[in-house]
């Protein structure tokens, strides 16, 4: 069974039953990068894997990009 949502605009589907950061596992991106809006509300790092998905919710997924000098 899988469960559609909006992930940076776009419409993605998943498998159902994943938490926030089982699905960001999912669609590559690795959690210690990123920052994460879920529909309209930061939310910290450690609310990541209670928190579930379900369907038509809307992720923005930020990429953290380290350097500079």
């Amino acid at each position: 069974m899988t469960l559609s949502l909006q992930l940076n605009g776009e419409a993605r589907q998943c498998p159902a039953g994943l938490s926030l950061q089982e699905a960001l596992l999912h669609f590559g991106y690795e959690p210690r990068l990123v920052v994460v809006e879920f529909n309209d509300e930061v939310l910290a790092r450690r609310q990541w894997p209670e928190q579930p998905l379900g369907e038509g919710d809307v992720l923005e997924v930020v990429t953290i990009v380290g350097g500079g000098s």
